[in-house]
């Protein structure tokens, strides 16, 4: 047990600019003992190809995240579930970060049933340049980051994900573990994940929280997760962040006044979203 299996798993959907690197850094990992799942959901592109170029445990699943990583999950052998996006990539150090301080976990409890691992993201152009800036706010922010690291059992206790949701599954999850274990029963990492935003495009990113929008009435039906999207969905408590750190917007205006436009339109995109899943049948 000095040495515990580790299940990275990955959900793709044509991905073949991102795999690569992803697993590469899985690689990379000073914790050896791991084992990658890709679970794609019907690329047209070359990403399994790519992706069996690194591991043998390749597979095809859908319709959304939720199940492609539940997928993912029933066929892991570790310990310890990570799950990943294509478009992430580790710092060496994550995984032997995340058996340090999960790994002590009491027999008889479920304390340290999860961790947060936090996110920088990467990319170019103005509006991921602008996502680089409002990422660096939410760092120690309970309500803003999610749960990546899991305790197998833990997770299997849970349900895993709730596969009729896609946008808020992960804050759901790490919710469920909190209402269930405990407050302490989620924990944080030094060590972090880059997140390569790319090229952002406004118009696909406003698409993508329209499109997560429609998954919010069930998220809201869910008594645990009330108090998080409180806080999530009010522009006071969002735009308060930013506002913590007032030198930091200070020293970049031009990406700060781009970041309160973005902001303001995907939460715009969040509520129409959400208000079509409710009165468009």
């Amino acid at each position: 047990m000095n040495k515990p299996l580790v299940s990275v798993i990955i959900t793709t959907r044509n991905e073949e600019e991102h795999i690569e690197a992803c697993l590469k850094s899985i690689a990379r990992q000073t914790h050896t003992h791991i084992e990658c799942i890709v679970v794609d959901n019907a690329s047209s592109d070359n990403t399994k190809k790519r992706a069996r170029c690194f591991t043998p445990h390749v597979f095809n699943k859908g319709p959304e995240r939720s199940a492609q990583r539940n997928y993912g999950a029933s066929k892991a052998h570790g310990k310890y579930l990570l799950f990943l996006d294509a478009d992430m990539e580790l710092i060496p150090r994550v995984v032997e970060e995340c058996i340090a301080k999960i790994h002590d976990l009491r027999p008889t409890t479920y304390e340290r049933s999860a961790l947060i691992i936090p996110e920088k993201s990467i990319g170019s152009g103005f509006w991921a340049q602008c996502k680089i800036l409002e990422r660096s706010f939410y760092e120690d922010v309970d309500w803003m980051e999610a749960a990546r690291f899991y305790d197998k059992t833990a997770f299997t206790a849970l349900g895993g994900f709730d596969e009729t949701l896609t946008g808020p599954e992960d804050f759901d999850l790490s919710q469920r573990v909190r209402e269930r274990f405990g407050r302490l029963s989620v924990r944080r990492t030094d060590s972090y994940i880059y997140h390569n935003e790319g090229t952002i495009r406004l118009t696909d990113l406003l698409y993508k929280k329209y499109y997560y929008g429609k998954k919010m009435t069930r998220y809201l039906g869910k008594k645990q997760n009330t108090g998080a999207f409180a806080k999530q969905a009010n522009p006071l408590f969002r735009y308060g962040l930013f506002f913590r750190k007032p030198r930091l917007l200070l020293s970049d205006p031009i990406h700060a006044i781009g970041l309160f436009i973005m902001k303001t339109l995907e939460l715009g995109a969040l509520a129409a979203g959400a208000l079509s899943s409710k009165f468009i049948k």
